[in-house]
């Protein structure tokens, strides 16, 4: 048990020296190092809470690869809100959110195959997939504009409402489209930072993602309105549910 509370720890530690080495390939502002530390902090607190509630015995491989993504999105979020005031490398932003994208089917695939599959790895998971889409959104709302954020800010809005109806927390039945939605809108936003596109196709690529993404809660809002009851689990975003399995 010790060791698995350990973990978090250990999460914050990668992603120190993480931050450490992109600033000296990359210098990083005061709001990057502040918004790689907060965001590191604040999800690796989350997680020991979870730990602690559940009271897991075993982190295991899977939670682990979700936890490498993580590092990675820290260190994402931190080249992002640079990029607000001074120019950061923009082929290391991409590199390290396509391996974080990547790590999303690894994470899955290992739960299956460890048969680790838990309601707190797919949470744990969700929100790593939510804030990648968040801090990618913020860095092409930059050259395309603000509406961008919606990609990013939709996960949130949907959370959001279930603090004002409560039938909106209700537990979703798995949908696999749920998961190519979130691969797809990534796929699409870092294509259109990478800068290699037309600006008419990096616009026809993020339109199309928010168009996916608008269809994909429309549906699950309106599942949630046809099957109202009291809640009894968290509400969770327009990604992977309940277990790992959904992945």
């Amino acid at each position: 048990m010790q060791k698995v509370h350990l973990a978090p720890l250990a999460s914050v530690g990668a992603g120190l020296v993480g931050l450490i080495v992109v600033a000296l390939v990359a210098p990083l502002s005061a709001a990057g190092w502040a918004t790689g530390l907060a965001y590191l902090l604040a999800s690796n607190a989350l997680l020991a809470r979870g730990l602690h509630r559940r009271a897991m015995s075993s982190f295991g491989p899977a939670n682990a690869a979700t936890a490498i993504r993580s590092t990675l999105v820290a260190l994402i979020a931190a080249l992002v809100a640079t990029s607000f005031t001074a120019p950061v490398p923009v082929p290391l932003l991409i590199v390290l959110a396509s391996i974080a994208l990547a790590l999303d089917a690894v994470d899955g695939w290992l739960a299956r195959r460890t048969h680790s599959e838990s309601e707190l790895g797919a949470r744990f998971d969700m929100e790593v997939d939510a804030f990648l889409l968040l801090v990618l959104s913020a860095y092409v709302a930059e050259s395309l504009g603000g509406w961008v954020l919606t990609i990013g800010l939709l996960r949130y809005a949907f959370v959001a409402a279930g603090w004002v109806l409560p039938w909106m927390r209700a537990t979703l039945p798995p949908r696999y489209w749920r998961k190519v939605v979130t691969a797809v809108s990534g796929i699409a936003l870092i294509a259109a930072a990478s800068g290699l596109l037309p600006p008419v196709a990096n616009l026809a690529v993020t339109l199309v993602s928010l168009a996916l993404l608008l269809e994909s809660f429309g549906r699950d809002v309106l599942w949630l309105a046809a099957h109202r009851r009291t809640p009894t689990i968290p509400a969770h975003a327009d990604h992977p549910r309940n277990v790992r399995s959904t992945t």
